[in-house]
């Protein structure tokens, strides 16, 4: 009997995203769910399945949620085995990899955010977006991908916010590829991979959202 997976999404959520790509380099076969979230018409099943922070992205395996974008990722890993992992296998690398994904986690969201959905801020939030993306490259160094040789957990939490640089850079005036142009190479790296590359929405189309959604919260 097969697997009946089903996630609830909004399309151009970077959390959500990641489910999507690492379901993508599984090569697991699901239902996707939009959630109306620009008009907070969260679903039933939204509300049912996850019934805490009631947000996206949940993943349904077989009619059980699980939540938070990292530990979805993270299940997919375990559950899904028969293709290459996405953490590393040995514990200290493992513990590593964990680590930089909540670093990203808690840094870069917010600033990124406040670039396009502020008035007055956006150049103060861009450099300080900047300055973790330059700690980023720092880890990254000279190395392909964040693991190394291989796309991964780190890799995945921090490509999905790729498609909204063009956005950042634009309402925050800044050039992350002349800031930090051995991650905009990472970056595009990536992008090459099928996973990303057929997941990841334009950079313009994630810009009149933002242009959207400016003009919804009366900033424009």
């Amino acid at each position: 009997m097969e697997d009946e997976v089903i996630l609830l999404d909004f399309w151009p959520s970077m959390f959500g995203l990641r489910v999507r790509i690492a379901l993508a380099e599984k090569g697991v076969k699901y239902e996707y769910k939009e959630e109306d979230l620009v008009n907070k018409k969260k679903s039933d099943l939204l509300l049912q399945m996850n019934p805490v922070h009631k947000t996206i992205p949940v993943l349904v395996h077989n009619g059980k949620p699980i939540c938070e974008s990292s530990i979805i990722v993270q299940y997919i890993d375990e559950v899904w085995k028969d293709k290459a992992p996405l953490l590393p296998s040995d514990p200290y690398q493992r513990a590593q990899a964990k680590f930089w994904v909540d670093y990203i986690d808690k840094k870069v969201n917010s600033p990124g955010t406040k670039t396009w959905c502020t008035k007055g801020e956006e150049q103060e939030a861009g450099k300080e977006f900047v300055e973790i993306m330059k700690t980023l490259e720092e880890q990254l160094g000279e190395k392909p991908y964040f693991g190394g040789e291989t796309f991964g957990f780190v890799d995945i939490s921090l490509i999905t916010y790729y498609c909204w640089f063009y956005s950042y850079e634009k309402f925050g005036n800044f050039s992350l590829e002349a800031e930090c142009p051995k991650l905009i190479e990472w970056a595009k790296r990536c992008a090459q991979k099928e996973s990303v590359l057929k997941t990841l929405p334009d950079e313009k189309k994630v810009f009149g959202f933002c242009i959207e959604m400016r003009k919804m919260f009366g900033l424009d």
